[in-house]
């Protein structure tokens, strides 16, 4: 399993390590940094960019990250034919780590809720992730350098979040964001952008119903050629009880994507045995319902970290599916 991982401090810039523990990397070497750690290999198809959510420390968000890798490649090993257009499909896997231990309590929450935002807004993290997705757009190989790319364009770029993870690569994709509306398969692929990703899953998003109205604003003209697709379950008390004691509501992992700057699509988590129709995710929002899936966890946060699951894998197989 080919998976690289980055890390960023409290302030939300690049850590590297080093033989006197981990430091910032200089700002005139972060395109250098990306390009000795983080060169997308010629074979890989698909180039996926994982962050995670609330409590995750550095192993288990490798471990997550991993996992739910680990579930796409069985499946597809034992489905290929269910994703016709992925032939092959051989994913590349950065994970993206963070400062987010708390205790499972409310002023937990609280702060690792006001870090996130912190990290993005007055620190750095929308910009370093910005640059590497747009590091990584730059440098996907081109179709016709390697018969192992099948497809006409190339390397796809995914986006992967949970929880509060989902804050950052939000964040990071609207400060890209510039120029027309780009999201939707169907709409044609934008030009000069800083970076164009094919598809944005977000697992559990611990943010307000309304934040892509409100908050994520120029995600409707952002630099995604495909669509936002945002899981939620009522099992998932982090963004329930908690959320709503936090910020006065549930949040989108509870009750899904609520107003938002054009028209959601709602459908149903599909098990890997029932296809998703591709009209059903090609949407600018898309809200799936997996409040019969994601059931798991007695604890504070529910079934808030039940995402590695099958479905979870057969979702972003589907998304890489359609987006060809």
């Amino acid at each position: 399993m080919n998976v690289h991982t980055v890390d960023l401090g409290p302030d939300g810039w690049l850590l590297e390590e080093t033989a006197t523990g981990p430091r910032p990397v200089p700002a005139d070497r972060l395109d250098d940094y990306f390009a000795e750690e983080l060169a997308p290999p010629d074979w890989a198809t698909d180039l996926l960019v994982y962050v995670h959510g609330w409590r995750t420390g550095r192993d288990s968000a490798l471990g997550a990250a991993q996992r739910l890798l680990g579930l796409a490649q069985d499946l597809y090993a034992r489905r290929a034919t269910a994703y016709p257009r992925l032939t092959p499909w051989q994913p590349w896997l950065v994970v993206i780590r963070w400062p987010s231990a708390s205790l499972p309590s409310l002023g937990g929450y609280r702060r690792i809720r006001d870090r996130a935002h912190a990290m993005s807004t007055r620190g750095h993290a929308a910009r370093v992730i910005g640059r590497l997705l747009g590091y990584l757009d730059a440098r996907r190989a081109d179709p016709g350098a390697s018969a192992v790319l099948a497809n006409r364009d190339g390397q796809y770029l995914h986006l992967v979040g949970h929880s509060f993870g989902c804050r950052f690569l939000c964040e990071a994709v609207q400060w890209a964001a510039d120029g027309p509306p780009t999201l939707g398969w169907s709409i044609p692929a934008p030009e000069g952008r800083p970076f164009t990703a094919d598809s944005m899953l977000l697992l559990q998003m611990a943010t307000p119903r309304d934040a892509f109205a409100s908050t994520f604003t120029a995600l409707a003209e952002a630099p995604l050629r495909g669509p936002v697709v945002a899981t939620y379950s009522q099992h998932d008390r982090a963004t329930g009880f908690w959320h709503l004691r936090a910020e006065k509501g549930v949040g989108i992992g509870h009750a899904g994507i609520g107003t938002a700057p054009a028209p959601v699509s709602a459908v149903r988590m599909l098990p890997p045995e029932e296809p998703y129709p591709c009209a059903v995710l090609d949407h600018r929002f898309v809200s799936v319902d997996a409040g019969e899936v994601f059931v798991r966890g007695n604890g504070p946060a529910g079934a808030h970290s039940d995402h590695l699951r099958p479905e979870s894998a057969h979702l972003m197989l589907s998304l890489a599916d359609h987006c060809r």
